[in-house]
């Protein structure tokens, strides 16, 4: 994502975003209240993006809970602590989620996310490993992925794999994975890097 002078920087108030004023933005996050444009990704990730996102669709239990996995669906966190409407609003598109089968709302989600992935580019590594990472355990996400493209965005470097620790806000580093992503939750799933990445 690119990082807009702070002065020229189109906000949006909750308000606003409910009444559908971004709808014509095209690819956007809202990070408190500031419209932050996404950049195009590359050839590998939007066929790791792809490709995981069906493994992992079908690798729900048909005996199973009912679950849904989504791509770059809006998702509503928390609102930041300021006093002016139109620098609070969080908005972000994760990658991918699998949630509970309750109705889709943008505003409580969320509450229902029980894994996001996220994967990195160069203009997204620093808001996937730091801000989202933060955010999302404070929404209470039980895990999240982070899968690391190398530098040339030609190949997997590896998964990181957090959890929630016991305080049920912060995340904890609980594995990384280096040729084949080993899934215990909330699906169970044995996923080689090359099946992501093969052209």
């Amino acid at each position: 994502m690119s990082a807009p002078d702070e002065q020229d920087a189109l906000r949006v108030t909750a308000e606003e975003f409910d009444d559908g004023v971004t709808s014509e933005l095209g690819d956007i996050e809202i990070v408190d209240g500031r419209v932050v444009q996404v950049m195009a990704q590359s050839p590998l990730h939007s066929r790791v993006v792809r490709r995981l996102a069906g493994l992992l669709e079908a690798a729900r239990r048909p005996d199973g809970p009912c679950m849904v996995v989504d791509s770059d669906v809006a998702a509503r966190f928390a609102d930041s602590e300021s006093a002016s409407a139109d620098r609070r609003l969080n908005v972000r598109y994760p990658d991918i989620w699998i949630r509970d089968c309750e109705p889709y709302n943008v505003n409580t989600v969320r509450d229902h996310i029980l894994l996001i992935v996220e994967v990195t580019s160069e203009s997204t590594i620093d808001a996937d490993i730091t801000d989202k990472r933060i955010q999302y355990a404070g929404a209470g996400v039980p895990r999240y992925l982070i899968v690391r493209l190398d530098q040339k965005e030609e190949r997997i470097e590896e998964i990181e794999e957090y959890r929630l620790d016991w305080s049920g806000r912060r995340y904890r580093a609980h594995d990384v994975h280096r040729r084949v992503l080993l899934l215990d939750d909330p699906v169970e799933a044995t996923i080689p890097f090359d099946v992501l990445e093969q052209a």
